[in-house]
């Protein structure tokens, strides 16, 4: 049944291959994203308590040894968290680009009618202008939303590795989840 609707569609028969490609893409996009707040809003709390319990075990009496040690915890924690971000915001600057290519490529359709039989064949003039529209506001669109959550997980990440950093400097041998129920 949805391949039938794909197939059937006129808004995908309208927009082309380009269409496909950026359902293909925010797709993968949209798995990335949804995969990243699983991983803050479950693994997380798993990963902070491990990275502290690391702490407990390797901490020294020497500042400059723990600095260092807090450092390459704190450097751990972040890669962690970022992993796949930078996937995410590649995909978000390539889907307005697919737009732009699917805008290029129903306006050389255009021109082509035009060519082939002047400017009196209204319906073939319009697919091509239709196939500019769907898939410029299709790339867009997308691209808008995959900015907004890049932009919010490069923030968590930011603030998370930030308490991480404090958690670790002031540690008084607390749990880490403790300290994180009284800051909020």
């Amino acid at each position: 049944m949805f391949s039938e609707w794909f197939a059937d569609s006129e808004l995908f028969v309208a927009g082309g291959w380009v269409l496909v490609a950026i359902l293909c893409i925010s797709s993968v996009m949209w798995m990335l994203i949804l995969e990243r707040y699983l991983f803050f809003f479950r693994t997380r709390p798993r990963l902070v308590r491990q990275i502290f319990e690391q702490w407990q075990d390797v901490r020294t009496t020497e500042a400059e040894v723990n600095e260092r040690i807090r450092t390459g915890l704190t450097n751990q924690f972040r890669g962690r968290l970022s992993s796949w971000v930078r996937t995410i915001q590649v995909l978000t600057a390539i889907l307005p680009l697919l737009g732009l290519l699917g805008t290029v490529i129903g306006m050389i359709k255009t021109f082509e009618v035009m060519t082939a039989f002047g400017s009196g064949n209204v319906r073939g003039m319009a697919e091509g202008i239709s196939q500019a529209l769907i898939t410029t506001m299709a790339g867009l669109m997308t691209a808008l939303a995959g900015m907004y959550f890049a932009s919010d997980l490069d923030g968590r990440i930011h603030r998370e590795t930030e308490h991480l950093s404090q958690v670790l400097n002031t540690d008084t041998g607390a749990d880490p989840d403790a300290q994180e129920e009284q800051q909020t």
